[in-house]
Protein backbone atom coordinates (compact mmCIF):
# COMPACT_ATOMS: atom_id res chain seq x y z
CA UNK A 1 0.00 0.00 0.00
CA UNK A 2 2.94 2.18 0.92
CA UNK A 3 4.57 1.82 -2.71
CA UNK A 4 0.95 2.61 -4.50
CA UNK A 5 1.04 5.42 -2.36
CA UNK A 6 4.40 6.99 -3.04
CA UNK A 7 3.83 5.66 -6.82
CA UNK A 8 0.23 8.10 -7.09
CA UNK A 9 2.55 11.11 -5.51
CA UNK A 10 5.22 10.64 -7.96
CA UNK A 11 2.60 10.38 -10.85
CA UNK A 12 0.79 13.53 -9.80
CA UNK A 13 3.55 15.15 -9.18
CA UNK A 14 4.87 14.93 -12.56
CA UNK A 15 1.31 15.31 -13.98
CA UNK A 16 1.21 18.63 -12.57
CA UNK A 17 5.12 19.60 -13.12
CA UNK A 18 4.81 18.44 -16.60
CA UNK A 19 1.39 20.80 -17.38
CA UNK A 20 2.85 23.73 -15.61
CA UNK A 21 6.14 23.58 -17.99
CA UNK A 22 3.66 23.51 -20.90
CA UNK A 23 2.06 26.59 -19.79
CA UNK A 24 5.06 28.08 -19.07
CA UNK A 25 6.21 27.50 -22.50
CA UNK A 26 3.31 28.80 -24.35
CA UNK A 27 3.68 32.89 -25.20
CA UNK A 28 1.65 35.22 -23.43
CA UNK A 29 -2.14 36.95 -25.27
CA UNK A 30 -1.05 40.06 -23.53
CA UNK A 31 2.33 42.00 -22.49
CA UNK A 32 3.70 45.35 -21.05
CA UNK A 33 6.22 46.55 -22.92
CA UNK A 34 8.76 49.54 -24.01
CA UNK A 35 9.48 50.49 -27.67
CA UNK A 36 12.68 52.56 -27.93
CA UNK A 37 13.61 53.99 -31.34
CA UNK A 38 16.48 55.86 -33.13
CA UNK A 39 16.15 57.47 -36.37
CA UNK A 40 19.59 59.34 -37.93
CA UNK A 41 18.54 61.22 -41.24
CA UNK A 42 20.92 62.57 -43.50
CA UNK A 43 20.42 64.82 -45.90
CA UNK A 44 20.67 63.68 -49.74
CA UNK A 45 19.27 66.68 -51.64
CA UNK A 46 16.38 68.84 -51.14
CA UNK A 47 13.85 66.14 -51.82
CA UNK A 48 15.51 63.52 -50.67
CA UNK A 49 16.85 61.79 -47.43
CA UNK A 50 18.69 58.53 -45.75
CA UNK A 51 17.27 56.97 -42.61
CA UNK A 52 19.25 55.00 -40.73
CA UNK A 53 16.70 53.23 -38.22
CA UNK A 54 17.67 51.44 -35.11
CA UNK A 55 15.14 49.71 -32.84
CA UNK A 56 14.81 47.76 -29.07
CA UNK A 57 11.99 46.44 -27.77
CA UNK A 58 11.48 45.34 -23.80
CA UNK A 59 8.45 43.14 -23.38
CA UNK A 60 7.65 40.11 -20.16
CA UNK A 61 6.20 43.25 -18.31
CA UNK A 62 8.96 45.35 -19.46
CA UNK A 63 12.15 42.93 -17.98
CA UNK A 64 13.45 41.37 -21.09
CA UNK A 65 14.36 42.04 -24.67
CA UNK A 66 11.74 40.38 -26.94
CA UNK A 67 12.70 42.37 -30.19
CA UNK A 68 15.56 43.72 -32.33
CA UNK A 69 15.61 45.73 -35.49
CA UNK A 70 18.01 47.63 -37.94
CA UNK A 71 17.58 48.81 -40.98
CA UNK A 72 17.64 52.19 -43.24
CA UNK A 73 14.24 54.34 -44.76
CA UNK A 74 14.74 56.65 -47.83
CA UNK A 75 12.15 59.31 -48.40
CA UNK A 76 11.79 61.29 -51.64
CA UNK A 77 9.42 64.33 -51.78
CA UNK A 78 7.95 64.26 -55.00
CA UNK A 79 5.34 67.35 -54.01
CA UNK A 80 5.44 69.85 -51.37
CA UNK A 81 2.60 67.31 -49.33
CA UNK A 82 3.18 63.89 -50.50
CA UNK A 83 6.69 61.69 -49.78
CA UNK A 84 7.53 58.12 -51.11
CA UNK A 85 9.04 55.76 -49.16
CA UNK A 86 11.48 52.70 -49.27
CA UNK A 87 12.15 50.82 -45.94
CA UNK A 88 14.25 47.67 -45.57
CA UNK A 89 14.97 45.99 -41.59
CA UNK A 90 16.50 42.73 -40.07
CA UNK A 91 14.38 41.53 -37.39
CA UNK A 92 15.35 39.07 -34.65
CA UNK A 93 13.29 38.78 -31.59
CA UNK A 94 12.05 35.97 -28.40
CA UNK A 95 8.40 36.90 -27.79
CA UNK A 96 8.46 35.64 -23.49
CA UNK A 97 8.29 31.95 -23.92
CA UNK A 98 8.16 31.79 -27.54
CA UNK A 99 10.92 30.58 -30.59
CA UNK A 100 13.42 33.02 -31.55
CA UNK A 101 12.49 34.77 -34.82
CA UNK A 102 14.12 36.21 -37.41
CA UNK A 103 12.74 38.30 -40.37
CA UNK A 104 13.78 40.67 -43.38
CA UNK A 105 11.10 42.78 -44.41
CA UNK A 106 10.79 45.81 -47.28
CA UNK A 107 8.43 48.13 -47.55
CA UNK A 108 7.09 50.58 -50.11
CA UNK A 109 4.91 53.32 -49.47
CA UNK A 110 3.77 56.88 -49.44
CA UNK A 111 3.05 59.86 -46.48
CA UNK A 112 0.48 62.34 -47.23
CA UNK A 113 0.17 65.13 -45.37
CA UNK A 114 -2.53 67.84 -45.50
CA UNK A 115 -2.40 71.12 -43.43
CA UNK A 116 -5.79 71.87 -41.97
CA UNK A 117 -5.48 75.26 -40.05
CA UNK A 118 -3.48 74.65 -37.07
CA UNK A 119 -3.63 71.35 -37.57
CA UNK A 120 -1.69 68.43 -39.99
CA UNK A 121 -3.16 65.45 -41.14
CA UNK A 122 -0.98 62.56 -42.22
CA UNK A 123 -2.01 59.27 -44.20
CA UNK A 124 0.84 56.79 -44.65
CA UNK A 125 0.21 54.12 -46.99
CA UNK A 126 2.95 51.09 -46.97
CA UNK A 127 2.45 47.62 -48.84
CA UNK A 128 5.34 45.06 -46.97
CA UNK A 129 7.10 42.20 -48.08
CA UNK A 130 8.14 39.62 -44.61
CA UNK A 131 10.47 36.67 -45.18
CA UNK A 132 10.04 35.11 -41.77
CA UNK A 133 11.43 32.24 -39.71
CA UNK A 134 9.84 30.08 -38.17
CA UNK A 135 6.98 31.59 -39.73
CA UNK A 136 5.42 31.88 -43.23
CA UNK A 137 6.14 34.66 -45.25
CA UNK A 138 3.64 37.42 -46.09
CA UNK A 139 2.57 40.68 -47.59
CA UNK A 140 0.48 42.96 -45.66
CA UNK A 141 -0.53 46.62 -45.96
CA UNK A 142 -0.59 49.25 -43.41
CA UNK A 143 -2.67 52.07 -43.06
CA UNK A 144 -2.02 54.81 -40.77
CA UNK A 145 -3.89 58.31 -39.86
CA UNK A 146 -2.22 60.45 -37.78
CA UNK A 147 -3.51 64.02 -36.52
CA UNK A 148 -0.89 66.88 -35.15
CA UNK A 149 -1.18 70.14 -33.49
CA UNK A 150 1.46 72.37 -31.66
CA UNK A 151 1.04 73.59 -28.11
CA UNK A 152 2.94 75.64 -25.74
CA UNK A 153 4.01 75.18 -21.71
CA UNK A 154 5.35 78.63 -21.22
CA UNK A 155 8.15 79.79 -24.29
CA UNK A 156 8.44 75.93 -24.66
CA UNK A 157 7.62 74.66 -28.12
CA UNK A 158 5.72 71.28 -28.21
CA UNK A 159 3.55 69.32 -30.52
CA UNK A 160 0.76 66.68 -29.31
CA UNK A 161 -0.38 63.92 -31.63
CA UNK A 162 -2.70 61.20 -32.28
CA UNK A 163 -2.66 58.53 -34.50
CA UNK A 164 -4.32 54.93 -35.18
CA UNK A 165 -2.97 52.27 -37.41
CA UNK A 166 -4.91 49.25 -39.06
CA UNK A 167 -3.59 46.24 -41.05
CA UNK A 168 -4.23 43.93 -43.68
CA UNK A 169 -2.32 40.20 -43.54
CA UNK A 170 -2.44 38.35 -46.95
CA UNK A 171 -1.32 35.29 -45.23
CA UNK A 172 -4.90 35.43 -43.13
CA UNK A 173 -7.03 37.84 -45.90
CA UNK A 174 -8.15 39.72 -42.92
CA UNK A 175 -7.63 42.54 -40.99
CA UNK A 176 -5.52 41.83 -37.73
CA UNK A 177 -3.98 44.36 -36.26
CA UNK A 178 -4.85 47.67 -35.02
CA UNK A 179 -2.26 50.48 -32.85
CA UNK A 180 -3.73 53.95 -31.23
CA UNK A 181 -1.56 56.14 -29.64
CA UNK A 182 -1.63 59.40 -27.93
CA UNK A 183 1.85 61.66 -27.25
CA UNK A 184 4.18 64.37 -27.84
CA UNK A 185 7.09 65.69 -29.06
CA UNK A 186 9.42 68.42 -28.57
CA UNK A 187 12.71 69.63 -30.91
CA UNK A 188 15.46 70.59 -28.73
CA UNK A 189 16.89 72.38 -31.55
CA UNK A 190 17.30 71.56 -35.21
CA UNK A 191 18.70 68.51 -35.01
CA UNK A 192 17.55 66.40 -32.28
CA UNK A 193 13.58 66.01 -31.25
CA UNK A 194 12.04 63.00 -29.02
CA UNK A 195 8.47 61.51 -29.14
CA UNK A 196 7.14 59.84 -26.21
CA UNK A 197 3.42 58.23 -26.53
CA UNK A 198 1.56 55.53 -25.57
CA UNK A 199 -0.10 53.07 -27.61
CA UNK A 200 -2.35 50.04 -27.17
CA UNK A 201 -2.09 47.37 -29.59
CA UNK A 202 -4.95 44.82 -30.70
CA UNK A 203 -3.81 41.96 -32.57
CA UNK A 204 -5.84 38.49 -32.10
CA UNK A 205 -3.54 36.31 -34.82
CA UNK A 206 -0.23 36.63 -32.65
CA UNK A 207 1.39 36.12 -29.03
CA UNK A 208 1.65 38.63 -27.25
CA UNK A 209 -0.61 40.12 -29.48
CA UNK A 210 -2.47 42.78 -27.11
CA UNK A 211 0.04 44.99 -25.84
CA UNK A 212 0.13 48.04 -24.07
CA UNK A 213 3.03 50.14 -24.88
CA UNK A 214 5.00 53.26 -23.51
CA UNK A 215 7.28 54.13 -26.27
CA UNK A 216 10.10 56.75 -27.34
CA UNK A 217 11.55 57.57 -30.35
CA UNK A 218 14.57 59.57 -31.20
CA UNK A 219 15.36 61.62 -34.21
CA UNK A 220 18.66 62.99 -35.17
CA UNK A 221 19.03 65.10 -38.69
CA UNK A 222 22.71 65.50 -39.35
Amino acid sequence: MKRLIILAISLSAAFFCGTNARAQSVPPETDNQSWNDLQVTIPLSKKAEFVITETLRIGDNITKFVDEREGFRVNYQIQKYVTLQFLYFHRDAKPPNGRHEREERITLGANFRVPLGKFTLNTRNWFEHRWRDPQRDAWRYRNRIQLDHPFKIGKTKFSWIINDEFFYDWSFHDWVRNRFSVGGSHAFNKHLTLEMYVMRQNDGRSRPGDINIIGTVWRVRL
